[in-house]
């Protein structure tokens, strides 16, 4: 089936993704795509935007020519504690709040340090979907972030530009990330992870993990712009009433 909504996505803010707003529209309007968010690496990121980027994203639009648009950011796992680089009122402002390892901020340590950040992350009750979590860089225990996942309502990210063009070797923590969160009850999404429009809402690899995991359809958050939206309102973001069209 296809899949018309995408969680991950990076415009020119981020200076090493290549696409605009308006090229992203396009994109999503051609393929059929319902809703998605644009999620630029937040201020701690070697070439991020200003703290300021994602403070005035309230002048976007949240619909345009009928695809929806969430205002969100990739925010960057600062710590062991867990804390990430966008804090207080203004995560509020965001409809969604996506966080992961990137190198430049939380250099690669060893398996122990990365699950106590994740779940700390996890337990913090500012993020609500970790992304691409099976990065090879940074081995985890699967087992108790996905348990730490499900207990706290937050989505685990199976990353498709992972298997494609970084990250490579992923596959195989993807595929046990899916089958643990299977059996922990937990929340999984697809994130195209796109830094150019052309590959938004493009999955292919990771709904052959999904697949081959036999993850349950309805747990998927990409399935619906309702399941995707009904998640983040029980998150707590107060900002979504402008999406109910599409649902």
């Amino acid at each position: 089936m296809q899949y018309l909504v995408d969680t991950h996505a990076h415009t020119i803010a981020s200076t090493h993704a290549y696409s605009t707003i308006h090229d992203y529209i396009a994109v999503a309007k051609e393929k059929g795509l319902k809703l998605f968010a644009i999620t630029d690496h937040g201020p701690d990121m070697a070439d991020a935007p200003h703290f300021w980027h994602f403070v005035n994203m309230r002048v976007l639009p949240r619909i345009i020519d009928g695809v929806g648009m969430l205002r969100g950011i990739e925010a960057n796992i600062k710590n062991v504690a867990g804390e990430i680089d966008f804090f207080g009122d203004y995560l509020k402002e965001l409809d969604i709040v996506l966080a992961g390892f990137h190198e430049p901020v939380f250099p690669p340590s060893d398996c122990q340090t990365h699950t106590q950040a994740m779940i700390a992350t996890i337990e913090s009750g500012c993020v609500d979907i970790i992304t691409h979590p099976g990065n090879p860089a940074y081995p985890i225990d699967i087992y108790m972030v996905a348990q730490a996942a499900a207990k706290y309502n937050v989505a685990l990210e199976i990353n498709n530009s992972s298997f494609l063009t970084s990250r490579k070797g992923s596959e195989g923590n993807c595929l046990a990330i899916a089958k643990a969160v299977r059996d922990a009850g937990g929340l999984l999404v697809m994130g195209s992870d796109s830094h150019v429009s052309y590959s938004l809402g493009e999955f292919g690899q990771a709904i052959d993990i999904i697949n081959k995991a036999e993850f349950p359809h309805d747990r998927l958050l990409n399935r619906s712009p309702k399941a995707l939206l009904s998640f983040l309102t029980e998150r707590g973001h107060k900002t979504l009433a402008d999406f109910a069209e599409l649902e």
